[in-house]
């Protein structure tokens, strides 16, 4: 995508790169590492769990894992649209990750061009099929909750265009703006869980939850999931820009804020939605 070293460096949109507010720049960096190696144990949770299942021919083993109904019998398209679903989750979040890390970014811009479209490709056929999956075929616990990933596609539909769009003309800076709104809610389903893990944690049980995604607590976090994340990302970018003191300490006190609920959220959903079921 037209990576530049001398852009890429002046580009104040990049939270991997140095920022002229230090404790902005390390608190970002902070949230940054907790939520790569929460992202990792998911794409490793996917692989050990619904991989080795699918290359067994183990389908019906896919509902091991309560909550969804993944696999249907006599359903071949929902089955194979289901699982391909779930394991381009953890293409694309691999992908995301690789393309904030500037090392890999600077050092290789020929993979990041290539990552690049691997993204965008993946994240249509995410909303697309996200979207096939809770309406057509019906593989949604709520309607509500059919209605918050509904929202969460169309926001990566428009967000991955826009940065598409901005990386063709050349415009990295505003390209990168819109590359990490893309990420953010192409994940929007890895928050989903931590979040859910963190309420749960923090609360010292499921307040406000039920079993259909329906209660008050699952519909803020449903939706919250990738609103409240992309809220986070408005107020760096306002911090980036401001010169007030007190605009950046409340960018930076956001972030460490998300850092702490994110770990929190990561150390729940590893220790008690991923790991029990591998």
């Amino acid at each position: 995508m037209n990576p530049v070293f001398a852009s890429a460096q002046a580009d104040r949109s990049d939270p991997s790169l140095p920022s002229p507010h230090p404790i902005l720049s390390k608190s970002v960096r902070s949230w940054f590492a907790v939520a790569m190696l929460g992202q990792l144990a998911f794409v490793g949770f996917i692989a050990l769990f619904y991989g080795l299942r699918t290359a067994r021919g183990e389908f019906q083993a896919w509902d091991d894992k309560p909550l969804i109904e993944g696999y249907t019998a006599g359903d071949l398209l929902g089955n194979l649209v289901f699982i391909t679903h779930v394991l381009t989750a953890a293409v694309i979040t691999l992908g995301g990750l690789h393309q904030l890390l500037p090392a890999l970014r600077n050092r290789w811009p020929i993979s990041h061009r290539i990552v690049g479209r691997v993204f965008v490709a993946t994240a249509y056929f995410m909303a697309f099929s996200g979207l096939w999956l809770s309406w057509i075929r019906g593989t949604m616990l709520s309607t509500v909750s059919a209605f918050a990933t509904t929202g969460n596609a169309l926001l990566i539909l428009w967000f991955v265009t826009a940065a598409w769009f901005f990386a063709m003309r050349g415009s990295i800076a505003v390209h990168r703006q819109w590359a990490l709104r893309a990420f953010v809610v192409v994940n929007g389903v890895w928050f989903f869980r931590i979040g859910i893990m963190a309420w749960i944690l923090i609360n010292q049980g499921p307040v406000g939850m039920d079993k259909t995604l329906s209660g008050p607590a699952d519909i803020a976090i449903s939706f919250g999931s990738y609103l409240l994340p992309l809220a986070l990302l408005e107020l760096y970018f306002l911090g980036q820009r401001s010169l007030r003191r007190h605009t950046r300490g409340l960018a930076s006190a956001g972030l460490l804020a998300g850092t702490a609920i994110t770990a929190i959220g990561v150390f729940g959903a590893v220790a008690f939605m991923w790991a029990p079921h591998l």
